[in-house]
């Protein structure tokens, strides 16, 4: 038996399956068009509408053949192996570039189709670039389902190249200009034949006065039917999509007065024609979105620069170290453990490790550090760096979507994703005041048509339309974060948690972790103390043991102490057993010394207490810096004072922060003594010694309780949980990953006097938005009763609403600005 559609009535073919599941039933459909337009309406909780029919519905639009064959070919694995990061959970994710874009709305209906469709995780757009960072369930959904969908709704999305997304800005520009030309001579044209109308309408004969009229009407016809063309797809696509747009009273407004132009020329009835009107606004509408669209780019150029400064080819020496013979290979098919080599002049394609040679980089469009840094064997470089003084040979060690350019360039994308709570109102308040502004419109238009004439009522009402378009309002809040992000950027600053901008707003309270924070971290053994009978080898050689497998700044001091200590045939020794590290505790595991096994400790006095019982008398040492203690069954045997050098700057840093109205805290696992010291030394307000990463945690959350915003500065694995409970969380240059990849915050270099710079430039971004939010505001509440009363013309209108948005773009453009 010949199945039918669900939605349609036509026949299913054979060879196709598009299931759709109603009642929790499956129902066969004809075309992926038939099977969208179903699963939506069911999906909306309209799904009664297929019972309650009458007639079949109309068959969906299906996609063109060809272009249904192109969107399969992004699902093949070698084509997504260029582009799509896979995970082990069968979770993807892809970075989009859209087309088709022309205002914020337009990104606010693609993010909610796609964040309503099965099987898409999480969808980040940012407005400023056009790219959307989709991450999907493989299981559920495919790639090309998803650019599909993006194509329903009305718009384009591909993978994303940067060389492709140029070229597309570069066409969407050109042609923005053409049709901004063409619009620009019509309105020259047409107030050519106007203008004679307006003076002497009274001397002209009728045969002459109808020819201008209608030299008028051929005038009008290239704006009308090229240069407003974006407006009706604009339209178009908010019928579609049940939804009103920032387009929709604009064409509307365009389309309406053309109408009544052209009966009036018909019917000959003398009144107004208002084509030289139509043709002026809609080159001032299009004037606007231009100098817009510039500016928009301008300030999310940031993130496209990160995105181009990979290249497209390097050298590659496939026989190295046996030849170093040079050949050119595009970076896409570099592997892990491939050697190139970088010239000077040249941009490094990968993060490696040198093999050879010495130069110096220069990282400044990462880490926004001016000075080059100093390249030598066995060191590290990453991804987007300049090479500036001699070739180096680099090996590969991360390529692609796993460079430390791409994780930056994900936080970035994130980051102009965001979405403050100040945004988020006036997104909803744009989509209802377009709504209320159409309804607005039709008593409007009936009370002047009776008070004066259906001309004037037109003219009134399209001018209501027109300036009273909210896009200033939707402008105000992703602008600002575009250009306030892409600032921080240049400065080191990735700022990349959901309103972590506003935010740092309302700071009050800083917490600063010690080690590696506020001191370089860089500890040493400056001494060793005898606590019981073990010599001092033996003992560096069971703390040795023990810190073998951390990479814990203590960890490496007391190895870099055994170095110099032992003899090299004591630095090889057996692998501790049943080690068991308590993380801001110490470390403990069974160690065979010499023959006799026991359980040694390394770490504070409590800790090693556990197992060593009290310590003696002399473990109360004097000592500024930190101490360590080793001990085992027999009791405490010897204590490791260490040392740590403050940071560069960090003084100049806490005094900006003191200025700026915080109050300053240092909170540490280290020993009273030592975070005593170095608090009076820094001129803090509180501190707090001897905290576990469980303290931290209680520590924050009381200042929270107490109505505190926390902002958290810390870089090691037990700094984690706190970053997280910190109402902003920082994470410092060279700070371990989990540190970094939960904080809202990263710093790319290693410079702290950035931190008083990113609060300020977070309070100039909250006073920008409510600057920009408190004018679109104003702007409609002077220009709505003055469109209803008559005293705005439709070209004063459309350079209204157009200087509105330009206003809002160039006061967030302020931001780009450095103090």
């Amino acid at each position: 038996m010949k199945k039918t559609c669900f939605h349609c009535g036509l026949d299913v073919p054979d060879n196709l399956s598009f299931p759709v599941i109603y009642e929790n039933e499956s129902h066969d459909t004809c075309c992926a068009g038939c099977q969208a337009v179903a699963q939506s309406i069911i999906d909306a909780g309209l799904g009664n509408y297929y019972k309650q029919r009458t007639a079949d519905a109309e068959k969906a639009a299906l996609p063109p053949q060809e272009i249904l064959d192109r969107l399969k070919l992004y699902d093949l694995p070698e084509v997504q192996a260029e582009f799509v990061e896979q995970s082990a959970d069968g979770e993807r994710e892809a970075v989009l570039m859209l087309g088709g874009i022309t205002c914020a709305a337009c990104v606010w209906l693609i993010e909610q189709r796609l964040l309503r469709t099965d099987g898409i995780v999480r969808a980040d757009l940012n407005y400023s670039t056009r790219r959307v960072r989709i991450a999907w369930d493989s299981v559920k959904l495919s790639l090309s389902s998803i650019l599909l969908l993006i194509q329903q709704t009305g718009y384009t999305a591909v993978p994303y190249d940067a060389q492709k997304m140029e070229e597309q800005i570069q066409a969407e520009r050109k042609q923005s200009l053409i049709r901004l030309a063409v619009a620009g001579l019509s309105m020259m044209q047409t107030m050519m034949f106007a203008i004679p109308t307006y003076l002497y309408s009274d001397e002209i004969e009728p045969l002459f006065l109808s020819l201008l009229h209608w030299g008028a009407f051929l005038m009008v016809l290239p704006a009308m039917f090229y240069s407003a063309v974006p407006f009706y797809k604009g339209m178009r696509r908010d019928i579609k999509n049940r939804r009103t747009g920032m387009d929709t009273p604009v064409a509307l407004a365009i389309t309406l007065t053309f109408i009544a132009g052209v009966y009036s020329l018909i019917s000959d009835s003398g009144q107004g024609m208002y084509f030289e009107s139509v043709a002026m606004f809609i080159f001032f509408l299009l004037a606007g979105r231009y100098m817009e669209q510039v500016a928009r780019h301008k300030a999310g150029d940031a993130a496209e620069r990160l995105v181009k400064l990979i290249p497209a080819f390097c050298h590659r020496l496939p026989d190295y170290p046996e030849s170093e013979q040079v050949r050119e290979a595009a970076v896409v098919q570099l592997a892990v453990g491939d050697t190139v080599a970088v010239y000077p002049g040249e941009v490094i394609p990968i993060d490696g490790e040198v093999l050879s040679g010495e130069s110096e980089v220069n990282e400044a469009m990462l880490t926004g550090e001016s000075l080059p840094v100093s390249k030598k064997q066995g060191d590290q470089v990453v991804a987007g760096t300049l090479n500036t003084l001699s070739p180096l040979i680099i090996r590969t060690e991360q390529i692609g979507n796993n460079t430390r350019l791409s994780h930056i360039v994900k936080l970035l994308d994130r980051a102009l994703a965001q979405k403050p709570k100040l945004a988020e109102l006036a997104d909803r308040y744009a989509a209802s005041f377009i709504s209320s502004l159409l309804i607005l419109a039709i008593p409007v238009f009936i009370g002047w048509a009776i008070y004066a004439d259906p001309v004037t009522a037109l003219w009134i009402t399209v001018s209501l339309l027109v300036i009273t378009c909210p896009c200033a309002l939707s402008l105000a809040t992703p602008a600002a974060l575009a250009a306030s992000t892409g600032s921080l950027a240049s400065d080191g600053i990735l700022v990349s948690g959901s309103g972590s901008l506003e935010a740092l707003a309302q700071i009050n309270d800083v917490v600063f972790d010690k080690t590696g924070t506020l001191t370089k971290g860089t500890l040493s053994v400056i001494q060793t103390v005898s606590l019981g009978h073990l010599n001092e080898e033996d003992a560096v050689m069971a703390a040795q043991m023990l810190e073998s497998q951390s990479e814990h700044p203590i960890a490496k001091a007391i190895l870099a102490y055994a170095q110099q200590i032992l003899p090299e045939n004591e630095m090889a020794h057996p692998i501790a057993e049943q080690r068991i590290n308590h993380v801001g505790s110490g470390v403990r595991a069974q160690l065979n010394i010499h023959g006799e096994t026991d359980i040694w400790a390394l770490g504070k006095a409590d800790f090693v207490a556990e197992i060593a019982g009290n310590p003696p008398e002399q473990a109360d040492i004097q000592h500024n810096g930190s101490i360590v203690y080793l001990g085992n069954s027999q009791g405490f045997q010897t204590a490791f004072l260490l040392e740590d050098e403050v940071k560069d700057g960090i003084a100049e840093m806490l005094s900006a922060l003191k200025s700026q109205g915080m109050r300053l805290h240092l909170l540490s696992g280290d020993r009273t003594e030592t975070v005593r010291h170095l608090a009076e030394e820094l001129a803090l307000d509180i501190y707090r010694a001897e905290a576990s990463p469980e303290d931290k945690l209680a520590y924050v959350d009381t200042l929270q309780h107490q109505q505190c915003t926390v902002l958290m500065v810390g870089d090691g694995i037990n700094d984690a949980p706190v970053l997280a409970q910190a109402d902003v969380s920082v994470a410092v240059s060279g700070g371990a990953d989990v540190a970094r990849d939960g904080a809202d915050v990263i710093l790319l270099n290693e410079d702290m006097r950035v931190l008083p710079k990113m609060i300020e430039q977070a309070r100039r971004t909250r006073m920008i938005i409510r600057q920009n939010l408190v004018w679109a505001g104003v702007y409609n509440i002077i220009v709505v009763p003055l469109a209803v009363f008559g005293y705005v013309t439709p070209w004063i209108a459309a350079a209204g609403m157009s200087f509105s948005s330009i206003i809002v773009v160039a006061n967030a453009l302020r931001l780009l600005k450095r103090k």
